[in-house]
Formats: structure tokens, C-alpha cells, sequence
């Protein structure tokens, strides 16, 4: 029978010297990258940090994040680097009693009225183009055809059947393209 016999063999000082010596490297650029921090998307909103910040009465640019602990506690962390608790079924009163009377800002309401429209213009079986959120405003069709240019001002929704025509106003997306005769689209 035949015995193999394993031996260490010396490792040459300058390989281990380079091996170390790359392996040091390795460790500093890990740890540079470890101390940049990586671009996420940010959990919260504007109106969520409006909101936070209005209810434990900071600067909204200050919370920095906000999270539950064993479904009790509410924990914001903020910017500076403090962190506050609050009972969760109080934060979560605060914070209805908060978005009730906080007003929309001008990108939350032109959000808001957009969903509104498109989900008029499915009911009305029609198509809108890209919206100018400047003076929002689209054009609408009904079978490749233009209809009218139908936007939201401070007076409200108004639909207008050509470029320079009155405007008609009404006090929904919905109601102001049946103002101007468009059948409702019937589900076949």
C-alpha cells in the first residue's frame, strides 16, 4: 500500500508580503465604500415630512426617517441625529388630525387632479395626451378624433371644444366632459 506524506512547504516572504500587502488594500477600499452611502428612495414624502414635522413641531428637511417598534412605539429619527418616541394609536390620531387641515401643495394637487382626469377619461372611453402641468391642461380624443382641451384652474375643471372657444366649468373632471355631450363609454 502506498502512503502519501503531505509536507508545509515555506511560502517565499515576498509573496506573503504582497499577498498581505493586497489584502490590507482590499480592507481600506471596502471600508471607503462602506462609509459612502449608497443613493436609496427615500420611504417618506414631502407631505409626509410636512406632516411629521408638523406634529412634533421641527423643520420638515429635519426628520430624516420614521418606523414602528414592536407595533407600540413610533420612533422619528431625525436629521440631527436625535430620535423621539410616541405611543403609535396617539401618532396615529396626530397625524389624521394633521393631513385633515394640512393644505395640498401645488404638485400634490396637480397629482391629485391628474389621477382625477384619467380616470374620467376611462369612463368617457377617451384617450389624454401628455398633461402641461404649467397650466394643466390636455387635449382629449374619441376615436382618433380631437375633442376638446379639458384642464384645472383656480376656478376649477373646464373643458373648452376648440383652442379658442368659452370655457365650460365644472366642479369635477367627469362632469365637465358631459357638459360637452360625450356619451359615457358602454363596457361591451
Amino acid at each position: 500500500m502506498t502512503y502519501i506524506t503531505h509536507t508545509h512547504q515555506a511560502i517565499p516572504s515576498s509573496l506573503c508580503d504582497a499577498q498581505t500587502l493586497a489584502q490590507a488594500e482590499l480592507y481600506t477600499h471596502l471600508e471607503s465604500q462602506a462609509e459612502a452611502v449608497a443613493p436609496t428612495q427615500d420611504p417618506l414624502t414631502s407631505r409626509d415630512r410636512r406632516i411629521i414635522g408638523e406634529i412634533i413641531e421641527v423643520q420638515p428637511e429635519s426628520v430624516r426617517t420614521i418606523w414602528i417598534e414592536g407595533g407600540i412605539t413610533v420612533w422619528v429619527q431625525l436629521v440631527g441625529g436625535g430620535r423621539l418616541p410616541f405611543d403609535r394609536n396617539w401618532f396615529a390620531t396626530r397625524v389624521a388630525e394633521v393631513k385633515a387641515t394640512l393644505p395640498e401643495t401645488p404638485l400634490e394637487r396637480n397629482e391629485r387632479l391628474s389621477d382625477e382626469l384619467e380616470k374620467a377619461c376611462t369612463v368617457f372611453g377617451l384617450y389624454h395626451g401628455e398633461i402641461d402641468w404649467l397650466s394643466f391642461s390636455t387635449k382629449l380624443y374619441q376615436d382618433g378624433h380631437n375633442v376638446c382641451f379639458v384642464g384645472c384652474d383656480q376656478q376649477g375643471w373646464y373643458a373648452r371644444p376648440r383652442q379658442y372657444g368659452v370655457n365650460r366649468v365644472a366642479g369635477s373632471a367627469e362632469l365637465v366632459i358631459a357638459l360637452l355631450g360625450v356619451r359615457a363609454a358602454v363596457a361591451a
